[in-house]
């Protein structure tokens, strides 16, 4: 005959930027024959959180968090903001097995080409680097250029102890210019901008401009606009 009592209790805290649950869990065995058999089982549980680029600054100037860069080498030389940690979630992936090479070839020639993005893989001494370099009890603001390695990142740090993290929504190309001071060529949300696609996109640009030029000169000027086409060889 054996009886089992079970307690359980969970404590709450909440401000505006971290939300923590504190639960521990107290299990009393008793047993006809012998001394009762105690077991306590404690630990805590911390939530990732969510901020945008205002609460982000916040965070850093008047909490004591160090920023947490995640991104590839590519975009992080681009731009980043002074004085953070840079341990990327995603490292290039130089294998050279045949289905490596394979999949190598074909991203650079697309995703590569067009948008400037490297061929990577998950960096499987990711949690290693940053435990290296900080403790588990620093607050982090992870940061990434979309908000989705950030997401990735702060969960692995947060099952492998880390109880302050912070991420930032919709990642650096969200943030503001000015907000974080910063280093690089480019502005922090324009740093994932790279490849044919810039090109393609100031060829635009000047293309756009021309049109709206023509048409303002044909609207203004008919009769010089009338002469030039007079001008123009036919077809």
């Amino acid at each position: 005959m054996a009886g089992i009592v079970t307690c359980a209790l969970t404590l709450s805290s909440r401000s505006n930027f971290t939300t923590s649950w504190l639960e521990f869990e107290t299990r009393h065995r008793r047993t006809i024959r012998g001394e009762p058999k105690r077991w306590r089982n404690f630990g805590i549980r911390a939530e990732v959180d969510f901020v945008n680029s205002d609460e982000a600054k916040k965070l850093v100037t008047d909490e004591g968090y160090v920023v947490l860069d995640v991104r590839d080498r590519s975009q992080y030389e681009r731009a980043h903001i002074k004085s953070c940690y840079h341990v990327p979630l995603f490292i290039e992936n130089q294998d050279n097995d045949f289905g490596t090479i394979i999949k190598r070839t074909v991203h650079n020639n697309f995703s590569g080409l067009f948008f400037g993005l490297p061929f990577t893989k998950l960096n499987d001494k990711f949690v290693d680097s940053v435990q290296s370099q900080l403790s588990p009890k620093s607050k982090l603001l992870i940061v990434c250029q979309g908000g989705l390695r950030s997401t990735a990142a702060a969960n692995k740090l947060e099952a492998a102890g880390f109880r302050n993290v912070a991420c930032v929504t919709s990642g650096l190309q969200s943030v503001k210019p000015g907000t974080f001071d910063s280093e690089g060529s480019t502005e922090l949300q324009d740093a994932g901008k790279a490849g044919l696609i810039t090109i393609q996109g100031k060829i635009s640009a000047v293309l756009g401009t021309v049109l709206i030029c023509a048409y303002l000169f044909i609207t203004f000027f008919p009769d010089q606009a009338e002469k030039l086409f007079q001008l123009a060889p036919s077809g």
